[in-house]
């Protein structure tokens, strides 16, 4: 049985003939309202450092970051999503400045909430950036990453962030039963508004290495990696296993990182749980792009814009991504 008529009755290149139905038939769509911006943010004033490997991404100071948050609330996009970059100094093996009320991203929270209290502020809850050695988590005397006891920390650190005003907290770390622990250390202390979007299926994956130097990471982890705690890339089932869990113990949106090497894990979340999915089109998505649009191999604005559709095909609610201003910018005009 068939649904559609042969050919010369069936022509589909009848739908594709113009402009206008094209766009009625067109079955997934890019809005600004689809797009999480990251940002790298720095302490001090007027402080701006080109990511080298990032083309167009900044590191910028609190000052200089209040004017892309204006952007955002300009353009439609409707969150950003806040990435520290620390003091060595203040860089611990226990990576306790993660929790510091006074710190760097809790005041940030609450300066980005005061100005401009319509746009959302997710941030990420994680040790890396914070410890001396770029690790995700609490190390034992063996190197190994240790889970329930660096659970306990992320909750310090995910409870001062929701106290700064956050409206979205982001576990990244992999930890096993983390957002079960952050979910209850949040209803106990009465922020049953701030929202979990876990890092459910987080890959140990190649693609990250920009990202590790914007944040200033990548020295520190060195030759290590992260294999034990994220997942292996030739798993799929395993994927759906963490997203039930983190589902189970509270997590009110889940996401897929990388993007586009994962959007089977995006089709596969989608279809199986039905619930807000995320990827995160990563550094090294990114750079790649930029570097092939530099060197005039491809049309920057046309394969950012595919990019960012293939995400939305392939199921995801919203994508975070560094293109997300040019993407707005490309969508009004």
């Amino acid at each position: 049985m068939t649904f559609y008529a042969p050919y010369p009755h069936g022509r589909p290149r009848r739908l594709r003939r113009d402009a206008f139905t094209r766009n009625l038939v067109r079955e997934h769509a890019l809005s600004a309202n689809d797009l999480i911006y990251p940002v790298f943010v720095l302490d001090g004033q007027k402080q701006r450092q080109a990511v080298a490997s990032m083309p167009g991404v900044e590191r910028v100071s609190l000052d200089l970051l209040l004017p892309v948050a204006e952007q955002c609330m300009k353009l439609g996009v409707p969150a950003l999503a806040l990435f520290p970059v620390i003091d060595a100094k203040l860089k611990t093996p226990d990576g306790r400045e993660a929790w510091n009320p006074e710190g760097l991203v809790p005041r940030v929270v609450q300066a980005l909430k005061k100005e401009f209290p319509e746009l959302g502020v997710m941030t990420d809850v994680a040790l890396d950036p914070f410890t001396s050695h770029g690790q995700d988590g609490l190390l034992d005397e063996t190197g190994y990453i240790l889970n329930d006891e660096t659970v306990e920390v992320l909750v310090k650190q995910a409870l001062t962030q929701a106290q700064a005003g956050v409206d979205i907290v982001a576990p990244s770390d992999m930890m096993d039963g983390r957002i079960g622990a952050i979910r209850g250390a949040l209803e106990s202390n009465s922020h049953i508004h701030t929202r979990i979007m876990a890092y459910s299926a987080k890959y140990a994956s190649a693609f990250y290495g920009p990202f590790r130097d914007a944040v200033g990471s990548a020295a520190n982890l060195g030759k290590s990696n992260k294999k034990v705690y994220q997942m292996d890339p030739g798993n799929t089932d395993e994927a759906l296993r963490e997203v039930a869990m983190d589902l189970a113990e509270g997590a009110d949106m889940v996401m897929v990182k990388p993007g586009m090497p994962y959007l089977d894990i995006v089709r596969r979340v989608k279809d199986e749980f039905r619930v807000p999915t995320f990827a995160y089109q990563v550094s090294g998505e990114y750079a790649m792009l930029k570097a092939a649009a530099q060197n005039g191999w491809l049309d920057h604005d046309l394969v950012m814009m595919e990019s960012l559709l293939a995400f939305k095909r392939a199921g995801a609610d919203g994508v975070l991504t560094y293109f997300a201003l040019d993407a707005a910018r490309a969508l009004k005009a």
